[in-house]
């Protein structure tokens, strides 16, 4: 899906990400650290911005964690104690990415808060924080960066972040989390229409299918859907396949991880499966991947 581009359009095979400088919101874990993670094998910079300082008990990785890796890989990492809700931290966060790295080409917003309660049952603490750091977050982390990217000849905003599906299904089932999620992508709408002259590129980048993290684990389906799941890798090879893209050609669009991927020609999908068992198609029977959530059948 898309309001602009295509991604063929701005394709380059011999495009890397070598040297190029990454700050993202969260990432010590998941699909963050997997975008991380395929940037740094290009020799990419990477900035992590959380507040995973410590080990949590249900969830592995921290942002110290998520730096050995990426140097691991083969990238230079950043690891930042940080919190995308407050600006004076992001301000610093921005500030010490580009001192170190010499500037800023990438922001990626993949810091998310979830929490799929219905409109009566929502706390509004939980609402408050899923829009501060959704929404918000996302705004200001791109708003904070903007002086920088300006300034790079490859720019990019990316954010994890569902197309603007209107049917009424998705705000129905969990209004205040479709609020948050939808701001993100406003982000991307309305940063593509504003920075298209300065050559700034804004899209987002949603899973067909849902993603084996933690959150599906430990949040919203446990083992029975992490194995209609497929894994991180295929968000992050979406990902690099957008962030090597031209940014003049290749903004205000809403990428479907296997359907860009498609574009590009890939054509096993096998290989991103957390189950290898499973048949690889998406829908209702017993070894179907499940479709993602703001989807529709």
């Amino acid at each position: 899906m898309s309001t602009d581009s295509h991604l063929g359009a701005g394709a380059d095979s011999t495009r890397s990400l070598a040297g190029r400088t990454i700050i993202m919101s969260g990432g010590s874990r998941g699909i963050g650290l997997a975008i991380a993670l395929r940037a740094a094998q290009d020799g990419a910079n990477v900035a992590i911005v959380a507040k995973t300082a410590e080990p949590h008990p249900k969830l592995e990785g921290t942002v110290y964690t998520a730096a050995e890796q990426i140097e691991a890989a083969g990238g230079r990492a950043l690891p930042i104690i940080g919190d995308v809700r407050d600006d004076s931290s992001v301000a610093e966060a921005v500030a010490q990415t580009a001192e170190t790295f010499g500037g800023i080409d990438i922001v990626v917003n993949n810091a998310s808060a979830i929490d799929l309660s219905p409109t009566a049952d929502l706390a509004m603490k939980k609402f408050d924080l899923m829009h501060s750091i959704n929404s918000r977050g996302s705004f200001l982390l791109a708003k904070t960066a903007l002086p920088h990217l300006k300034a790079s000849n490859a720019a990019h905003v990316l954010t994890l972040s569902p197309p603007l599906n209107l049917n009424p299904e998705w705000a129905g089932k969990h209004l205040g989390y479709t609020m948050a999620k939808y701001g993100m992508s406003l982000v991307t709408l309305g940063l593509a229409e504003e920075l298209k002259a300065d050559g700034v590129a804004a899209n987002s980048l949603w899973p067909h299918t849902t993603i084996a993290t933690a959150a599906v684990n430990n949040l919203l389906g446990g083992a029975e859907l992490m194995a209609r799941s497929r894994t991180p890798q295929i968000v992050a090879d979406a990902a690099w396949a957008v962030l090597t893209s031209d940014p003049r050609q290749v903004t205000g669009n809403f990428f479907i991880d296997d359907e860009l991927l498609r574009e590009r020609g890939v054509t096993d999908f096998s290989v991103y499966a957390h189950d290898t068992s499973r048949s690889g198609s998406i829908g209702h029977g017993p070894d179907d991947l499940e479709l993602d959530l703001f989807l529709d059948e």
